[in-house]
């Protein structure tokens, strides 16, 4: 059997469907590179189909629903690999996008790249973005802006920070930062490590050439408990990070 060289970590909160159409673009795509780890965060009555993966799988079942960090800080003790794949349950692989990824992560300095997130009518997501400050999130409030603050036609570029639906860390890097912070339950969590991880010298890089694709739900737009857990994150990264300004792309 080929050497897995990426752990891939999902996690599913009553998913299990959407997880499995993703199982099929893995098995289709890029079985040979990737082991799997599934966690089902809370119960679902849809099985995980891994019965016909050409990939070795590990599940977890957790008894008590746990926040995104925690999921994946719990994904990562089952990694024994050199690099380690945060992905959203409704992420899709039209193609194999880690060739690109792991080309940007051969720089030692980088510590995690993201690929160019597309919705399923092709448009360009905004999943690349520079930190937040409060200015620019009350801008938000009125302007319900979907790009990524940076240009998608250059190659490979130095960001403040990738998005969680779909990141591919180098492992050590991701052990240093000791994971994902717990503090977190839901959303900023990305935001939070990938300022970790640049605070320390290493680079975040966005690489266009990798492509998924992305149905994104914005719960936190219609669900009133997501909209507090977001407000929340909002406002622990700003108190921690004594309201960063962001800082500028450069080429990789």
């Amino acid at each position: 059997m080929q050497e897995r060289e990426i752990t891939l970590s999902v996690v599913s909160h009553g998913q299990n469907a959407l997880v499995n159409q993703l199982l099929g673009d893995v098995q289709r795509n890029c079985a040979g590179r990737v082991a799997l780890v599934l966690t089902q965060n809370v119960p679902d009555p849809v099985r995980f189909a891994t019965g016909n993966l050409a990939c070795p799988t590990e599940i977890i079942v957790n008894g008590e629903p746990k926040g995104y960090g925690a999921n994946h800080n719990a994904a990562f003790q089952r990694c024994r690999t050199k690099y380690y794949c945060v992905c959203n349950p409704d992420i899709r692989l039209p193609a194999d996008p880690f060739p690109a990824l792991l080309q940007a992560l051969a720089d030692t300095r980088v510590a995690v790249a993201g690929p160019l997130v597309r919705s399923p009518k092709g448009t360009t997501e905004d999943s690349v973005r520079r930190f937040p400050t409060a200015a620019t999130l009350v801008k938000k409030l009125f302007v319900d802006r979907r790009q990524p603050d940076y240009p998608t036609d250059r190659g490979p570029l130095e960001v403040d920070w990738a998005a969680g639906m779909f990141m591919l860390f180098r492992s050590d890097a991701y052990r240093a930062a000791g994971g994902f912070d717990e503090a977190y339950f839901l959303y900023y969590e990305d935001v939070d490590i990938c300022h970790r991880l640049r605070a320390g010298g290493a680079a975040v890089v966005f690489e266009p050439r990798a492509e998924v694709i992305h149905d994104a739900q914005r719960a936190s737009r219609r669900n009133l408990r997501r909209a507090l857990h977001h407000l929340a994150s909002i406002f622990r990264f700003l108190w921690r990070r004594g309201f960063p300004r962001g800082g500028n792309g450069s080429a990789a």
